[in-house]
């Protein structure tokens, strides 16, 4: 029988990403990630919106704080405010750290990481790969 100290389920964006950061705060845990479908594969790969975060590469009055309302908003006022918070203040740090991990986001003519309208959101904060 395996044995595994943690145990991910799903193989996805969040659950790769979980592995890694795992991996890098204590390299002595068994990792696991079990999935249904290889990685690359995963719906993750298959979304078709992106990712939102405010970089303001292609609208420079965007903020965290505006991107918290849509979230909010997006979600009939039900989220946890505290978790949306903290969500849209750290995502830029994350867009940079799945950038440095190998995730080929498309870009702008001067390189910048391309960003969209998308969903409900009142800005173009959508970064993507198309």
């Amino acid at each position: 029988m395996l044995e595994h100290d943690v145990i991910i389920v799903g193989g996805g964006l969040a659950g790769c990403r979980a592995a890694v950061e795992i991996a890098r705060i204590d390299p002595s845990l068994k990792v696991a990630v079990v999935a249904k479908t290889h990685p690359i594969r995963s719906h993750s790969v298959a979304a078709q919106g992106g990712i939102a975060a405010t970089l303001k590469n292609v609208d420079s009055t965007d903020s965290w704080e505006a991107h918290a309302f849509d979230t909010v908003k997006g979600s009939d006022y039900l989220a946890d405010q505290d978790a949306v918070e903290l969500l849209t203040q750290e995502a830029p740090n994350v867009v940079i750290d799945l950038e440095h991990m190998g995730v080929l986001f498309s870009r702008l003519p001067d390189g910048r990481i391309a960003q969209r309208a998308f969903g409900g959101h009142s800005h173009h904060r959508t970064c993507y790969a198309a």
